[in-house]
């Protein structure tokens, strides 16, 4: 099964938006494998933003992103990067798409609640940057059979 890392923003916590996220990505059937609260410091956010360092604003999201803790998360499920991203919305949380999270819930562009992964290899690198093996758990939903087909399941 895919891999993808989730986190919720410091706007978020500060909103009290956790639960409606969490719930709204369990609702699709993705399992929660990994969660955990943290600060965020400036060496793993480099590592993390790693493509944007470079950019005028990225100081403004290194501050923002520590403003307050994170809730870090990985999540599992058959072709998840795609199925999180549609549920996510577009990175500007005004033109994302009403029952996105981001079209719902959000209204700034620099204050968009939440991370995803954007590719396959990405939500893999990045569960790695942010969870031991130890740390990641595996077990079976209940609802499996429920939500996905038995091709879907290998």
């Amino acid at each position: 099964m895919e891999k993808t890392l989730i986190i919720l923003k410091p706007d978020a916590i500060q909103r009290t938006l956790v639960g409606e996220i969490i719930k709204r990505l369990e609702r699709k059937g993705l399992k929660l494998i990994g969660i955990k609260m943290s600060r965020l410091d400036d060496t793993v956010l480099r590592a993390h933003y790693a493509h944007i360092v470079d950019k005028p604003f990225y100081k403004d999201i290194e501050s923002f992103m520590q403003s307050a803790p994170v809730v870090i998360m990985a999540w599992e499920g058959y072709e998840c990067v795609d199925s999180v991203r549609l549920l996510v919305g577009s990175t500007n949380p005004r033109i994302a798409d009403a029952g996105t999270i981001r079209g719902d819930l959000a209204s700034g562009n620099g204050r968009n609640l939440i991370h995803a992964s954007d590719s396959k290899e990405n939500g893999q690198t990045e569960v790695n940057r942010f969870f031991e093996p130890k740390d990641l758990f595996s077990y079976d939903r209940n609802d499996t059979p429920d939500v996905y087909s038995p091709e879907e399941r290998k």
